[in-house]
């Protein structure tokens, strides 16, 4: 994508006012109505809450080295496992992507000198924060023993622990998503440059307007679930409790409503961050753009219709059962979409093995692993022994936490030098790659045999069956190294903003309107208005070879 704007950088890259260096004071920051600004806020703050998820996990599975438990007793493995579900769903997961890289991006893909709303931006930031402020009060409190679903009547009646204000903290981070998704929609759909047309658009701001439908009309519907537990809890209505009168069946379709459109909350970004980089370390568009453009508004529609796939062993009929099993082998086909056209593009592509290429493969390898296992999930024959087993565990993961987590560290190494004007090695970039790769093989991929053996998830003690201790041994093992490959590149991209050699403003021969403005870029975005003169992804693999050579040299090797 080219832009008829102007010239647009400086000669020396310290010599122009950007979105850093504007402003150095707390007040400027804290009160900012820049979207790149309120990017990094969000990048801090989900980085410290995926800290905390993760320092929950750790103990989590140093507890399951021992079939019988040494470190907790079960209503501290409870609330532990229940913090490590919040804090990483609520608080990392779902705003990681669309807050931290969707915020500072989308303007940019657009064209836009901000979102439409910039205010509406920064309270949604700090509702995020308020939220999580209410996760950590709770969890000092004495913490949540319900499990993140918060299954009612147990947290609507019986649990002693935080439910309420964890429930509140949840209910809040709920309406940050909100305002975001809200921003977006109007951004893109009002705010594009002169040229830029829907098909012109690049594929991660497809798959985030797919995301923000989602989250616009699926998050409301968790809210008023969780304050409807909260006033049985507190007021004794009779909504989920039998002994009120209630049906805890209701409470798991309004949950499952939301919650499943929600893992698309999660990956959907990350899909739209690998189409990115697919075409970029490729040197191609996209092979079937329109099919993976429309393949990511299926996902968003066909993803409300299967929640009740989570429910096969419940009160609900067979013949829901069936429907919904036949609705969870169909959202497959869109993501198969996806997966196909992207090694399409690979195989016909002008391959550069740059460091966010390898997150993205990396991304693709885990989301199969996912994908095709979550199959034996939504047959009913399977999922009626693999329910509530650590086979569950390891799939969620495999797409949840890996999927995203890798589209997240690619997309952050890919915009990294836009971010902040520097790069940073890249050979330790594909070493942590890898090392999150196969770290997260080794933690996840032994609880797949172990869940199909029988074990039973949020279980701690196991002193029954102790022949799968060494399958939990094998996870912690893998967690160990996973850690390692999540740790690294928090020294060398923090290294780099002081220390990384200077990007320029398109350091990977990249196309699309946000490699067309200054790395870092100033306040207004660009210094001149754009004007979208070609569609995405025209790449020349022939001319481009030379400019992506000489970005592997400035990547610091």
């Amino acid at each position: 994508m080219s832009a008829v704007a102007g010239p647009t950088v400086a000669p020396g890259p310290e010599e122009r006012t950007n979105y850093l260096n504007k402003s150095h004071t707390i007040k400027s920051w804290l009160l900012t109505g820049d979207h790149k600004r309120i990017a990094i806020l969000y990048l801090i703050s989900v980085s410290f809450f995926f800290f905390l998820g993760s320092l929950a996990a750790s103990m989590i599975r140093l507890e399951l080295t021992s079939p019988t438990g040494t470190m907790m007793s079960s209503e501290a493995y409870n609330k532990m496992f229940t913090a490590h579900g919040v804090i990483m769903i609520f608080f990392f997961l779902i705003p990681a992507i669309p807050a931290v890289l969707g915020n500072f991006l989308i303007p940019l893909m657009v064209g836009a000198r901000d979102l439409a709303f910039p205010r509406l931006n920064l309270a949604s930031w700090y509702l995020y924060v308020l939220g999580g402020l209410f996760g950590i009060v709770a969890i000092c409190m004495g913490g949540v023993d319900t499990g993140w679903t918060f299954y009612t009547p147990y947290s609507s009646l019986y649990s002693n622990s935080q439910v309420t204000l964890t429930i509140c903290g949840a209910f809040v981070a709920g309406f940050s998503s909100i305002f975001t998704g809200i921003n977006f929609i109007a951004t893109i759909h009002k705010m594009r440059a002169p040229g830029l047309t829907w098909f012109k658009l690049p594929l991660f701001v497809w798959a985030t307007y797919a995301t923000s439908i989602i989250i616009v009309l699926g998050t409301p519907v968790v809210a008023i679930t969780l304050l409807l537990v909260v006033a049985e809890r507190v007021f004794h209505f009779g909504v989920f409790s039998p002994e009120l009168g209630g049906d805890p069946v209701l409470f798991q379709h309004l949950f499952w409503f939301y919650s499943h459109p929600a893992v698309y909350i999660m990956i959907l970004p990350g899909m739209g961050v690998i189409s990115e980089l697919i075409a970029c370390f490729s040197r191609r568009k996209v092979f079937g753009y329109e099919f993976v453009a429309f393949s990511s508004l299926a996902i968003a529609g066909i993803g409300f219709l299967v929640w009740g796939h989570h429910m096969f062993v419940t009160s609900q009929s067979m013949y829901q059962g069936v429907v919904f099993s036949f609705l969870t082998f169909l959202v497959a086909i869109p993501s198969a979409i996806k997966v196909f056209n992207w090694t399409s593009t690979i195989y016909k592509g002008s391959v550069h093995w740059n460091a966010p290429f390898v997150w993205a493969l990396g991304f693709m390898g885990l989301f199969l692993i996912g994908g095709l296992t979550g199959l034996y999930l939504g047959s009913l024959s399977t999922d009626v022994h693999l329910t509530g087993t650590y086979f569950i565990v390891a799939h969620f993961h495999y797409v949840m936490v890996g999927g995203t987590i890798m589209a997240f560290m690619g997309g952050l190494h890919f915009w990294w030098p836009k971010m902040f004007g520097r790069m940073y090695p890249d050979s330790w970039g594909k070493a942590s790659a890898i090392i999150t790769f196969f770290g997260f093989n080794f933690t996840f991929f032994p609880q797949f045999v172990v869940g199909y053996l029988g074990m039973p998830r949020r279980y701690h003690y196991y002193y029954f069956e102790p022949t799968w201790q060494v399958w939990h041994v094998l996870s912690t093992v893998g967690a160990s190294i996973l850690a390692i490959g999540f740790i690294l590149p928090a020294f060398y991209l923090t290294w780099s903003i002081k220390n990384g050699k200077p990007a320029g403003p398109n350091p990977w021969g990249a196309k699309g309107l946000e490699w067309e403005t200054d790395s870092p870029p100033p306040t207004e975005n660009f210094r001149h208005p754009p004007i979208v003169t070609e569609g995405a992804y025209n790449y020349d693999p022939v001319a481009d070879a030379e400019a992506v050579a000489k970005s592997a040299a400035k990547a610091g090797d």
